[in-house]
């Protein structure tokens, strides 16, 4: 599954909290660079100014709500 998401360099501590909390691998990518969402460093590079692609492959109820408050209207 892959979701687009907007956050802030503030919401990367809580948005690796709770990705780590995740039993299944999940990616967060920006143009080519993709990084674990689980590492704090990989996610704290990326460029926020930009929408970011989240791929991963599992259910978390935390992290689906998660995903919904950052989710970017199409």
């Amino acid at each position: 599954m892959v979701k687009t998401i907007h956050m802030t360099q503030n919401d990367v501590q809580h948005f690796v909290n709770v990705t780590s909390k995740c039993d299944f691998d999940i990616d967060i990518s920006y143009n080519r660079y993709v990084v674990d969402a689980k590492s704090f460093l990989g996610v704290y590079g990326l460029d926020f100014r930009s929408p970011l692609k989240v791929s991963y492959d599992g259910y978390n109820s935390e992290f689906e709500e998660l995903l919904n408050k950052f989710a970017v209207a199409c």
